[in-house]
């Protein structure tokens, strides 16, 4: 029965990279959701499935987010001043955010992250993007800013991109070079996410082996490993195929497992 389970998380680590490749998103919009179905079927604690999968996806995402960040250094695609300034509210965001996640129950925790990834969903639907009208803040904004980015994403283990794009190109930063600093930006929310789901689930009791905190090791090794190897397959696929209409197709799916999981916890 492990050995299918881990056949399982490889083909989410596969599915999550080529997505993350093509679509240019952070593979927690599936991870999440797959894996809190998929926790819940194992047979691990009800009340710590959603927990379990925030954290098993957070770890998931540094390897990939190390890969992306080396990709877009070496375009010359980081801006890393806003990087330096992004990245103290970012760890401090991100960190605090974990220990208000192990305080609420999996329902409060679905609901939010339900109603976050169908907003991401519409907007990925309608295209819309902020339009350029100022430049990036002084150091106290830009932590501010980071602060948030990070809170929101330690509450749905995803890399932050789909709040650092388009605040970084509302402040006139050339798309790419917006896309390549969202994903040094990755980096540090990952650490400070899984660094602090492991900590807040360190003495929990009744969770799975092979697990340290809300980290669960196995799915983590496994989709991480996968991932790093489909990610780039995504990336050149991104250039043969109709991403407009998959990307629709794609927030749809997003919609639907987010829904699932509500399912899975609510039931």
């Amino acid at each position: 029965m492990f050995d299918l389970w881990l056949f399982a998380y490889l083909a989410l680590g596969l599915l999550t990279g080529l997505l993350a490749g093509l679509f240019g998103i952070g593979g927690g919009a599936v991870m999440v959701p797959v894996l809190t179905v998929m926790f819940g079927a194992q047979g691990f604690a009800p009340d710590y499935v959603v927990h379990l999968a925030l954290g098993t996806s957070m770890a998931t995402i540094i390897p990939t987010s190390l890969s992306s960040l080396n990709a877009h250094h070496k375009h010359g695609a980081v801006l890393w001043s806003a990087v330096r300034g992004l990245a103290p509210g970012i760890l401090l965001g991100t960190f605090s955010a974990t220990f208000l996640a192990a305080m609420l129950s999996p329902r409060p925790l679905a609901i939010f992250f339900c109603i976050f990834m169908s907003y991401v969903a519409t907007q990925m639907i309608l295209n819309r993007e902020p339009s350029p009208s100022r430049q990036l803040p002084g150091a106290i904004g830009l932590a501010s800013v980071g602060a948030g980015i990070g809170g929101i994403s330690a509450l749905v283990a995803i890399g932050g991109g789909t709040m650092t794009v388009p605040f970084l190109t509302w402040c006139n930063v050339r798309l790419q070079t917006a896309i390549g600093t969202s994903a040094a930006v990755g980096l540090p929310i990952a650490l400070a996410g899984a660094t602090g789901y492991l900590i807040n689930g360190w003495s929990t009791p009744d969770l799975p082996a092979n697990t340290l905190g809300f980290v669960y090791w196995p799915a983590v090794l496994a989709m991480a490993a996968a991932s790093l190897f489909s990610a780039p397959m995504g990336a050149k696929l991104a250039h043969k195929l109709p991403v407009a209409t998959l990307k629709k197709m794609f927030a749809a799916l997003i919609i639907v497992l987010a829904l699932q999981m509500l399912r899975t916890v609510i039931a």
